[in-house]
């Protein structure tokens, strides 16, 4: 488990990544015959790469959800992003995440964008990136997140392959940054979830975990799978509100992207 490379471009190497996994990934699939592939990138930066080296592929859409580019490397991934005229149009799809989003805020603009376009590109495989450097004890961004909303988003994921694709679904991993807090248990959801047995965020990290990160590094590791976070989200449905940034947010995509696919920006 691993790799997420998703700043590496199709020339050269960007933002700690060599080489980039997820498109070798996906380019594999299409050689082989796969018609559609549904990229959804939730690390907190945009994932530029990927995006940059299926511009004008019509048979891949690239959803990236993540902080500003006006606050984060690599300054990139705005909603009037969304490919080239032609064949390719609409197939890039960006959210740029006010600053500080936090969990409520973060989970309203996924469920507002992702179910919606998923459906209507009707992929053939999903191919998704889990960069976990948006939970709130990472120092390389500013978002706020807990890993009980960065596993529920693994949870979604998980149901639109299985109604989209017959489960055929790659996970990777991407940035992650706090290698105590954060990475562990984020990542330790995720495979749980891929795997068909999710480890429920109430339950005690394990005991013999806890004891070798208090000898070897002399601090306390988190003694929950989760946060204890509310995860509660509100729904698109109830409405936008035009005074909220996130909503503005969200508008901003869904007006620049949802016509293209049939779909409506202020009910869909």
């Amino acid at each position: 488990f691993g790799g997420g490379m998703h700043h590496a471009h199709r020339d050269h190497a960007s933002g700690f990544c060599v080489y980039n996994d997820c498109a070798v990934a996906i380019q594999r699939l299409l050689d082989r015959g796969t018609q559609r592939v549904l990229y959804i990138d939730i690390d907190a930066h945009h994932g530029d790469g990927t995006q940059s080296i299926f511009w004008d592929e019509p048979r891949v859409m690239t959803i990236s959800l993540h902080e500003t580019g006006m606050s984060l490397f690599p300054g990139t991934g705005f909603s009037s992003d969304v490919g080239p005229d032609g064949e390719g149009l609409g197939g890039a799809v960006n959210v740029a995440l006010p600053t500080t989003v936090s969990d409520a805020a973060w989970l309203r603009a996924f469920h507002a964008i992702v179910p919606q376009l998923a459906r209507a590109f009707a992929p053939e495989v999903i191919v998704s990136q889990h960069g976990c450097d948006s939970h709130y004890k990472d120092d390389m961004t500013h978002m706020r997140l807990s890993v009980d909303a960065q596993r529920e988003a693994a949870l979604t994921i998980a149901d639109l392959a299985n109604e989209l694709t017959e489960d055929r679904w790659l996970a990777l991993g991407g940035g992650g940054y706090n290698c105590l807090d954060a990475v562990p248990r984020s990542w330790a959801h995720l495979i749980g979830i891929v795997t068909g047995r999710p480890v429920e965020p109430t339950l005690p990290t394990p005991e013999t975990w806890r004891s070798y990160i208090a000898e070897k590094y002399g601090v306390r590791a988190p003694r929950m799978m989760g946060d204890e976070a509310d995860v509660w989200w509100r729904s698109w449905e109830i409405g936008f509100d035009p005074a909220d940034s996130l909503d503005r947010t969200v508008m901003a995509t869904r007006k620049s992207v949802f016509p293209l696919w049939g779909l409506d920006p202020w009910f869909d």
